[in-house]
């Protein structure tokens, strides 16, 4: 990818940063605060950038970013789709309704309960028909709910197996409510198990117009300023996947940030196993690292109140960053956080005259934070005198008290008991302890550190997964692995990926014990280049 232009965006919470990258050299990097709609703030930041560099927008090959948009969305109830909802699944699955569990005023925001069917029809594990679809009843349904819905969901039983049914229901849905209908079908968002899939599937419905909506606003973002660019957005696993890829399919992107932030820390490192620490103004998040990828979860994934299967980062967040409050009495530290003054920090800590002490505040009295980063339009070193009143003793508690909460976290994430290697990312990496962490082999801050996140999302590699149900006592194993990689590849490539680039990074395959003969459900993760 040397001579290739590529700019990258990392959302956070507080600030928005981008790089301009050109093969393994950052080129040029900014922060802007994040605004409400997020977009805004990535259109600061890219004429900052564009500013800097004086580069011809032109020779810009890839624009890609992490983003906040769906999760924000789903947290905030706010600007979701109303949906339909069809479970082809009756008369056996009729027992747990769909948005059972989910919280009220979620269920409301998608229109409640009025549009949610279920529909005779599903398959067996081996493709056999539980009953014949129910096509009738699916086209009296969309005519009901016609003007109410601009979004879809369908479900099936073991559709990820067989999805004959939610093709057709599919395409009768098409008929009936027309072409501009969004329709999400759980066969292409999630694994076997039903109610989390169909939990997963009718999230995605509800987002989809917000991430269409997002990725409008950027494309006419560039185009204006002579970008003539591909767009991708970072997905859960720390790849990246094509906008328009993407705007089918925004549930893929909700942990976007921490894994770009992920896969920051191991291009600007060269580690590719260990333990990632990234640190913002209110909190910090570890992953583990694996082959250069982080760790996936195996535990549910909880997205605004309802539990999901879609795959994210295993990750442990913590009430510690720059803005944390310390609570204390006389010299004795009684807890860190989890309040933090967040982006008041300026206003309201005691190293810039303010009332409150902070991890900022300890990391200018121990000096640990004694350098002045352009990027950032305040000097966050600040004037030590506004600290030096501090009792010692109070100071040294505070730093242990930080410094034991980093190994602790460290330990939670390991496998094992031997030390590791750990990244520290993030604007808050300028203000807690890097020495004589316990638990660790070496500690790298890498150069760029603060925009590591925003780095993350330039790396151009596509990833993609497929998993399927197979009986090797009537398939060979060889063979049933191969199709799943075929399809896995397939998916790659619908994603952005370039074919002949696509590589197998992990096979795992799950013993189904409870069942009659050799069943065993295989999962395939794959991931591609861009460019070639």
């Amino acid at each position: 990818m040397e001579g290739n232009y590529r700019i990258g965006f990392d959302v956070g919470g507080t600030f928005t940063d981008g790089v301009l990258v050109s093969g393994e050299s950052v080129l040029a990097k900014a922060k802007a605060l994040t605004t409400e709609d997020v977009t805004s703030g990535i259109i600061v930041v890219l004429d900052k950038i564009l500013k800097e560099s004086a580069i011809d927008s032109a020779k810009i090959k890839m624009v890609s970013f992490g983003t906040t948009h769906t999760t924000n969305a789903i947290i905030e109830r706010r600007n979701l789709s109303k949906v339909g909802v069809f479970r082809l699944g009756a008369p056996a699955t009729t027992a747990i309704p769909p948005l059972t569990g989910w919280p009220d005023d979620l269920k409301k925001a998608l229109g409640g309960m009025e549009n949610v069917h279920i529909i005779r029809g599903g398959s067996e594990y081996d493709g056999q028909d539980i009953v014949p679809l129910d096509e009738k009843a699916i086209a009296l349904a969309c005519r009901e709910m016609k003007g109410k819905i601009n979004s879809v969901a369908i479900i099936g039983v073991f559709s990820p197996i067989i999805s004959k049914h939610e093709e057709r229901a599919a395409e009768i849905v098409r008929e009936v409510l027309g072409e501009d209908i969004s329709i999400t079908l759980s066969n292409r968002i999630a694994s076997i198990s039903i109610l989390e899939r169909e939990n997963s599937t009718i999230l995605n419905a509800a987002v989809i117009s917000v991430m269409r909506q997002a990725v409008s606003s950027l494309k006419e973002a560039i185009d204006k300023r002579g970008i003539n660019a591909n767009l991708f957005i970072v997905q859960n696993d720390g790849s990246v996947m094509a906008a328009d890829y993407a705007s089918e399919y925004p549930i893929f992107t909700v942990a976007s940030g921490p894994a770009a932030s992920v896969r920051g820390a191991v291009y600007l490192s060269g580690i590719k196993d260990g333990i990632v620490v990234d640190i913002g103004g209110t909190s910090t998040d570890f992953a583990y690292i694996v082959k250069g990828f982080p760790r996936e979860s195996s535990i549910t994934v909880n997205i605004g109140g309802v539990k999901t299967n879609i795959r994210c980062p295993d990750l442990l967040s913590i009430a510690l960053g720059g803005g944390t409050l310390i609570k204390y009495d006389g010299v004795t530290v009684g807890g860190l956080g989890p309040e933090s003054v967040g982006y008041n920090l300026v206003r309201l800590a005691r190293s810039f005259g303010g009332p409150l002490l902070t991890v900022h505040d300890i990391a200018v009295a121990t000096g640990i934070l004694n350098q002045k980063f352009d990027i950032f339009d305040t000097d966050y070193c600040t004037d030590t005198s506004r600290v030096d009143s501090l009792s010692p003793a109070l100071v040294q508690n505070a730093f242990a008290k930080i410094k034991k909460r980093l190994e602790e976290s460290i330990d939670n994430m390991k496998t094992s008991a031997g030390d590791v290697p750990t990244i520290f990312i993030g604007g808050g990496a300028m203000v807690v302890p890097m020495k004589d962490i316990i638990g660790t082999s070496e500690i790298v801050r890498p150069k760029h550190f603060e925009v590591g996140g925003a780095v993350g999302t330039t790396i151009a590699e596509i990833g993609a997964y497929a998993e399927g149900v197979v009986d090797l006592e009537i398939e060979k194993r060889n063979r049933a692995i191969e199709n799943v990689i075929k399809t896995a590849r397939n998916n790659a490539v619908a994603a952005g990926a370039n074919r002949e680039t696509t590589e197998v990074i992990d096979v795992e395959e799950i013993p189904f014990t409870y069942m009659p003969g050799k069943r065993e459900k295989i999962r395939i993760r794959v991931k591609g280049k861009i460019f070639k």
